[in-house]
């Protein structure tokens, strides 16, 4: 089993818990939240001590950011992020600590029966 737990955000949910006016550039939100996240590699989550892994899953308009060169891996869904989120789940929750950042009640309820765990949008830097 992997040891350093990998931390997956839900890019549009996360992006959209903050009324910051993110819906004029879409891109821009994600790209602003991919950055932000590179502090969660060494500190982790609130309750989840660091070092992490964080893959941030983008789709839609945010779907063409670059990758940076900050240890944030961008994932992009050809199709629904939740469908990519759940895949990634049920891909690494069998072998290591997965928890995946969302509001997201359906997806919740997905990521918990594939083994994994859910934090919320406040977890994280989201600005």
């Amino acid at each position: 089993m992997t040891t350093v737990p990998l931390v997956i955000v839900d890019g549009a949910n996360v992006v959209g818990s903050v009324p910051d006016g993110w819906w004029h550039d879409r891109a821009g939100a994600a790209i602003r939240l991919r950055d932000g996240l590179a502090a969660v590699l060494p500190a982790g989550l609130p309750d989840l001590p660091g070092p992490v892994e964080v893959t941030l899953v983008v789709e839609g308009k945010a779907r063409d950011i670059p990758q940076a060169e900050n240890g944030v891996r961008v994932e992009r869904a050809s199709g629904s992020g939740d469908d990519k989120i759940a895949d990634l789940v049920r891909d690494f929750a069998p072998t290591r600590r997965t928890v995946v950042v969302t509001a997201d009640r359906g997806l919740r309820d997905r990521v918990l029966a594939l083994g994994g765990e859910v934090r919320g949008p406040s977890s994280v830097p989201r600005r």
